[in-house]
């Protein structure tokens, strides 16, 4: 069985193209699988257009970035299951680097995301997260080749990942309450507390075009990252440390501050405050077995600043 590349796609056909052409020049032979939310635009087309070949599931609505890639697992099985974003151009080691990384007792492999503007700064090497689960990028904006011989990181991102599907389907996929964002963070979580671990490929690396789909500092995105946000903070049990709860409220006021300021919408604000009313009713997981980086608040809130998230 091939390994696949899966793709889950909202209007993105002003990406789309390079990141298929992309796949067409890679160095291993790979599936493509190209989930589809629903989009309005000519994405499906293009897709067919520029790689004949490719696998397309139509959802004919949008669920969201991980219950897609859940669906498009389920309906096109591969052993090893790459994701990439419909923003992010692979070079054409990307595939082969990817399984190179794996090994025993590896679980997953992370990609390199690098910065569209700036190709030579990393965008994203990984997930990372610190002691209330406040996720950061993975060397996110340090030199492309600071890659080799870094540590790993907790998880990969969504955007540039391979994940064995033993694994991903033994702790269940993504999470469906999850629309979009830290769905890559908790699962890394899940998995790293079955024992499994993340390497990093320095070599799989992708130009990415960040936050294409809903705008960097949009209301949209701050909504949607803020429910995340709360949801991880719920469902961990977070709150419930004292010392945790103390830290966790001040940064998480002090970057919905800086949104309201600056951007002008409390956007982030609401969707946090929405999860304690539909975010209950789950069991309690934990993050044993994932190694946390042990940050200050001002050192959490200048990382995740760098995200404007």
């Amino acid at each position: 069985m091939l390994p696949a590349v899966y793709i889950p796609n909202f209007n993105g056909s002003a990406q789309l193209g390079r990141t298929l052409r992309g796949l067409a020049a890679q160095t291993r032979p790979v599936d493509v699988v190209l989930v589809d939310n629903g989009s309005s635009d000519d994405s499906v087309e293009l897709a067919r257009r520029e790689l004949p070949e490719i696998k397309v599931l139509e959802l004919g609505e949008n669920l969201g970035f991980g219950p897609a890639l859940n669906r498009a697992v389920a309906a096109h099985p591969a052993e090893a299951v790459i994701l990439l974003n419909n923003d992010a151009e692979p070079e054409p080691r990307f595939v082969e680097a990817l399984l190179d990384g794996l090994g025993p007792g590896v679980d997953s492999v992370a990609g390199v995301l690098l910065q569209e503007r700036a190709p030579e700064l990393i965008d994203s090497a990984g997930v990372v997260a610190d002691a209330t689960l406040m996720g950061f990028d993975h060397l996110h904006g340090e030199p492309a080749e600071s890659a080799v011989g870094a540590a790993d990181p907790l998880g990969p991102t969504g955007g540039a990942a391979l994940y064995r599907r033993q694994a991903f389907e033994a702790v269940g996929g993504f999470d469906e309450r999850i629309f979009l964002y830290y769905e890559d963070l908790d699962l890394a979580l899940r998995i790293a507390a079955a024992g499994g671990r993340c390497r990093l490929a320095p070599e799989a690396r992708a130009l990415h075009a960040y936050s294409a789909s809903l705008g960097a500092a949009s209301a949209a995105k701050y909504q949607r990252t803020g429910w995340s946000r709360g949801y991880m903070l719920r469902r961990y049990g977070v709150m419930g440390s004292p010392r945790l709860a103390l830290r966790a409220l001040a940064c998480e006021g002090a970057l919905c501050a800086g949104q309201l300021l600056k951007d002008r919408t409390a956007a982030g604000l609401k969707g946090r405050l929405r999860v304690w009313r539909d975010g209950g009713g789950h069991d309690q997981r934990d993050a044993d077995g994932a190694a946390l980086l042990d940050l200050s608040a001002r050192e959490a809130l200048a990382r995740r600043r760098l995200r404007r998230g």
